[in-house]
């Protein structure tokens, strides 16, 4: 698979990373199984024109954001688990930035979702079956009030490109 690749297929979903900007972390505090929940709604409101019958206008309203749902196999002593109980058991809120970024197969970023403000409101922990050999999964659900997408820029993988045909070969 080549460099540019990413600009003729679409990219691969199952590499990504979550950071959640809090302090102290440890490193299963970084590994998720599954992200859902990067979406944005924006509804329109309905205005009729004084005097003209024919049609009303829609306007758009102000955006609604989803809720982040962040999945991971159950971990002991996690400072994010330490932070849902906070929020859920003691009702003491502390937001916090969610960075979401989308690998490639170099690791490299792919795209870059900033989700800001967030802070649970929901976390949950899969059945235990004796008829099942599964993993004890935590689903974590977090409140925000926006997201920024920043993509990389084309030209900034032309100047890559370039140095990589100069250089022979990218090492990492």
């Amino acid at each position: 698979m080549g460099l540019l690749d990413g600009l003729i297929y679409p990219p691969a979903g199952f590499h990504f990373a979550v950071v959640i900007e809090m302090f102290p972390q440890t490193p299963q505090d970084f590994r998720f199984q599954s992200v859902t929940g990067l979406s944005v709604d924006l509804p329109t409101e309905t205005v009729a024109e004084g005097g003209e019958l024919r049609f009303k206008h829609q306007l758009p309203g102000v955006p609604q954001y989803g809720k982040l749902q962040l999945k991971r196999g159950l971990f002991q002593g996690s400072f994010i688990v330490n932070w849902c109980k906070n929020a859920i058991e003691k009702f003491e809120f502390e937001p916090h930035n969610v960075l979401i970024t989308l690998l490639n197969n170099l690791h490299l970023p792919v795209a870059i979702w900033h989700v800001y403000n967030a802070y649970p409101t929901k976390w949950s922990i899969s059945e235990f079956n004796a008829e099942q050999n599964t993993l004890v999964i935590e689903s974590l659900e977090l409140t925000y009030q926006y997201y920024e997408t920043m993509g990389l820029d084309v030209s900034l993988l032309g100047g890559l490109t370039a140095s990589v045909s100069v250089a022979g070969s990218i090492s990492i």
